[in-house]
């Protein structure tokens, strides 16, 4: 029976730690859903003359063209569109890699969307890849914590100091009010 009764407590402590394991990967997926939600890429033609923006899942979120751009007629005008496009969904497409595989910890993912693109688009893994740093490089760090370290618990530490409380000889018409309320003696 006692055989038996480990072997119960040792597949119990195995779910449990599939339980725990579990509750941490979920933990995180509310913040990456944030991420997620914020995400933005963005690419210029090389003449400036075409902007994307796009979201998640490649979304597109903008277009703009200049003077310049709309007055090189309409297949030069959809030339650029069309590879500004694919330039900005494919860096949304990598940095929404990025950031699921930082939450989930999926290693292969990026890589998996690396060797996508790079058949896609006609370009090396190594040219994607070095894009990606890149596009890690100049994205916006997170926003630093307030700092609380200097305040006091009801204000900041840099406010006047509240006057100071009367002393408490004889008290006030309301302290003599009070102390009759509750039959307090002097």
């Amino acid at each position: 029976m006692s055989a038996e009764f480990d072997q119960v407590v040792a597949e119990f402590r195995r779910f449990e730690a599939g339980i725990r394991n579990a509750d941490d990967r979920f933990a995180g997926l509310d913040a990456m859903r944030r991420e997620l939600t914020g995400l933005r890429a963005s690419a210029a033609s090389p003449d400036g003359g075409v902007t994307v923006v796009t979201g998640p899942g490649g979304a597109v979120l903008d277009v703009t063209f200049t003077d310049a751009a709309l007055a090189k007629g309409p297949k030069a005008l959809s030339a650029a569109l069309m590879a500004t496009l694919r330039e900005a969904v494919g860096e949304a497409a990598r940095r929404q890699a990025v950031i699921v595989q930082e939450h989930v910890g999926d290693d292969g993912l990026v890589e998996q969307v690396l060797e996508t693109q790079a058949e896609a688009f006609g370009t090396s893994v190594g040219e994607l890849r070095s894009k990606l740093a890149e596009e890690t490089a100049r994205r916006e760090p997170p926003a630093a914590p307030e700092d609380f370290s200097e305040d006091r618990v009801l204000r900041k530490a840099d406010a006047p100091e509240p006057p100071a409380a009367p002393p408490a000889s004889g008290g006030s018409a309301g302290d003599t009010f009070l102390r009759t309320l509750y039959g307090e003696e002097d």
